[in-house]
């Protein structure tokens, strides 16, 4: 319908309501005028483009009136004056670009009035401020710094600003004003950012909720908000719905909610979460209420919940939630918790892994989780931890000790093996030297023992088998000959494969109770000096040895007392022979 008939409403004299809403209407019918007792017009999505100033001259009993969604530019005093009961006025939607002097006189009893969607560039300093029943506003804003902060809204209970640019609130950060100067009734605020306004400094809504600090409701839409101050709501200790929605919220502190004990719904949809973990100690114990839907959460660890007693609605729709044990937890939760109501859980479908995608979460089988497999794992890798520092710490204080025991067995081995098949002795002894002594073992000791002497001795570098394994060698050679030759200097105590071979002589001493061992000392070394080398200090104690130091004035003696010690078979008689060194020196 793009025209009303003249005279088609004239007996309608009784008429409250009246809808012409969703038709072709270029103007207001001229009936209207007749309608005394009208309290309801809808006339919102026809295709006006202006109002006249009698369009509503007979209708003061109006009380709501609907012009949204129409082409409306200008809105004039003597349009509005009439409307004297008006409580209800909606223009959203059209394409007005100021107001001049509308509400100045007239509309003193509104209570709703939605200017938003309009492209208002301009308001007048005082334009709301003679609506002093308005409790509820809707206005849309590109420059924030021209509203004139809304002076006189006494009653304003409920106000909502839609956002078109960032600076908006550039401009609001500047000025240290309220936006509502002398409003103590604000219950709820609502700011909603259009496609392009992607950057708003929290401070700013910050300093809003400062001002209001009996706000109720508190909603965020579709503003990228670059930080989150903790005392952002320290001053609105009574609020409680909070929505932060349409926003990046990924690195939430759990701070920001401490100052909210009482609020009860809180709507953080589509706001790029990744977990949970600041529910933990965000001090939200009245919660009732949560919406997490269209977030980026995969993994929600239960005992989260523990820290929301009083929760009893949570809705995680479209989260690409993981199927693996990680959540199994969550899964046993949402199934047996009796409190909480998990809003369309039946139908969480899994995203991770990629063979699980597309099946249903609550479908996935916890008890996979939960066998012995885990515990023995758990038993297997504590013992391995245990084993590990244990061997550490072996090693690290018995590593000799654990050495030498390995070669006595080994010596062990070897000489019952030899017992067995009784091979003679190839070598009269073994000379045990280390290789920083071999200059004198060459010069001094083979031409007198073996050339005039006649005895066969083994040397490492001479009678040793190539491609045998070192330790076999040594052992070889100890239990192939009759006695054991340790030529004993600094050097030899320090070396570590000489320890060796004086510890497998050792103990093929004590094995056959024969006396074996020769101790031949290059360099005088005090018996204190061989503290740190127990077991050569043990036989140095029990055993008389040859000093060569001491034979300096005498080397045919010294070689003497060599040849009586090679041919003697029991223990070595004590000596007082200077070339003789005591035993327990």
């Amino acid at each position: 319908m793009d025209k009303l008939s003249k005279g088609s409403m004239q007996s309608m004299m009784q008429l409250r309501f009246l809808n012409l809403g969703y038709n072709f209407l270029t103007e207001v019918p001229g009936d209207i005028r007749s309608l005394s007792t009208l309290e309801i017009l809808i006339m919102s999505a026809n295709d006006m483009y202006g109002l006249k100033c009698d369009d509503f001259s007979n209708t003061t009993g109006l009380k709501e009136l609907y012009l949204n969604i129409n082409h409306i530019t200008k809105l004039e005093r003597c349009i509005t004056e009439n409307l004297v009961n008006l409580k209800v006025l909606d223009m959203s939607n059209n394409k007005l670009k100021e107001f001049g002097d509308s509400f100045k006189i007239s509309l003193q009893k509104l209570e709703a009035l939605d200017i938003s969607h309009n492209p208002i560039r301009y308001l007048e300093t005082d334009v709301f401020q003679y609506l002093k029943s308005l409790k509820e506003l809707k206005v849309e804003t590109y420059h924030f710094v021209d509203v004139p902060y809304f002076s006189g809204l006494e009653n304003i209970q409920n106000v909502t600003i839609y956002l078109h640019t960032d600076r908006t609130f550039q401009s609001l950060q500047s000025n240290n004003d309220k936006p509502f100067s002398d409003v103590n009734t604000m219950k709820q605020l609502t700011l909603i950012g259009s496609s392009n306004t992607q950057w708003v400094p929290f401070n700013t809504i910050r300093e809003m909720l400062r001002a209001y600090g009996d706000l109720g409701t508190v909603t965020v839409l579709n503003i990228y908000i670059n930080y989150y101050e903790v005392e952002t709501f320290e001053l609105n200790l009574q609020l409680k719905s909070l929505t932060l929605s349409s926003t990046d919220l990924s690195y939430l502190s759990s701070k920001f909610f401490l100052p909210l004990p009482n609020l009860q719904h809180l709507d953080l949809s589509m706001s790029k979460l990744r977990s949970l973990d600041f529910l933990v100690q965000a001090n939200l114990s009245a919660l009732r209420y949560l919406n997490l839907t269209d977030n980026e959460i995969s993994v929600i660890n239960e005992t989260v919940f523990q820290s929301l007693p009083s929760l009893r609605f949570l809705a995680l729709d479209n989260n690409p939630f993981s199927c693996e044990c990680s959540n199994a937890g969550f899964i046993h939760w949402v199934v047996t918790n009796p409190q909480t109501q998990v809003v369309n859980a039946h139908q969480y479908k899994c995203f991770f892994p990629v063979d699980k995608q597309e099946a249903l979460l609550l479908e996935f089988d916890v008890q996979s989780c939960r066998d012995d497999g885990s515990f023995l794992y758990f038993i297997s890798s504590s013992c391995l931890v245990a084993l590990t520092l244990l061997s550490s710490f072996v090693y690290h204080f018995l590593r000799w000790h654990l050495t030498y025991t390995f070669h006595l067995f080994w010596a062990f081995l070897y000489d019952s093996r030899k017992g067995r098949k009784k091979d003679p002795h190839r070598f009269d002894a073994f000379v045990s030297y280390n290789v920083r002594d071999e200059g004198w073992v060459y010069r001094e000791m083979l031409p007198v023992l073996e050339g005039e002497q006649g005895w066969r001795l083994c040397l490492h570098h001479r009678d040793f088998q190539p491609g045998k394994p070192i330790i076999e060698n040594i052992t070889d050679a100890i239990y192939g000959s009759r006695k054991t030759i340790c030529v004993i200097s600094r050097s030899y105590l320090q070396s570590e494969w000489c320890s060796r071979e004086i510890q497998m002589a050792s103990f093929r001493l004590f094995d056959e109770q024969k006396d074996v061992l020769v101790l031949l000392f290059l360099e005088n070394i005090p018996a204190h000096h061989l503290s740190p080398y127990y077991r050569m200090r043990k036989l140095v104690k029990k055993r008389t040895y040859l000093s060569w130091p001491q034979a300096a004035q005498h080397p045919g003696v010294f070689w003497q007392n060599v040849q009586r010690a090679l041919q003697a078979g029991g223990a070595v008689a004590e000596n007082t022979d200077l070339l003789l060194g005591p035993a327990g020196r």
